[in-house]
């Protein structure tokens, strides 16, 4: 369960990055981001590169892609994630829902049950937990 929540976390924010990117058209605005075109930016007041910016590169789908790749990363070396990053992408999932309900944020959820499901299996599971190790 930890290893679909590490792939589900990884390509949601894989396709909502190279979605904004391509689809959104996010990408042809490049050559203001990398001229300095932002540098005086008013982020009350954006520019079409700027909001192309903030949409993409500078969206929550970045540390989207870090967050699932580290659960697959602690899973393959039998490291359970702590319960903490479930319940903490649960909030902002939750917080994205009610600002955006038609995105597709039910992903997410699913991820984060997962992940607390998982969580849960390997910390019944653990030998430290079954010999009654206090803090395990």
């Amino acid at each position: 369960m930890i290893k679909w929540a590490g792939w589900i976390i990884t390509l949601f924010g894989t396709a909502h990055t190279i979605g904004a990117l391509t689809v959104e058209k996010a990408a042809r605005h490049a050559g203001t981001w990398f001229s300095g075109g932002l540098w005086h930016e008013d982020l009350a007041d954006m520019s079409p590169a700027g909001s192309a910016y903030w949409l993409s590169l500078e969206s929550f789908g970045p540390p989207l892609i870090l967050l699932g790749l580290t659960v697959l990363w602690l899973d393959r070396r039998g490291i359970t994630p702590p319960a903490f990053i479930a319940w903490s992408l649960w909030v902002w999932t939750v917080v994205d829902a009610v600002v955006l309900p038609l995105t597709p944020w039910p992903l997410v959820v699913l991820a984060c049950a997962l992940l607390l499901i998982g969580c849960r299996r390997a910390r019944r599971d653990s030998p430290a937990t079954k010999a009654g190790v206090p803090g395990a």
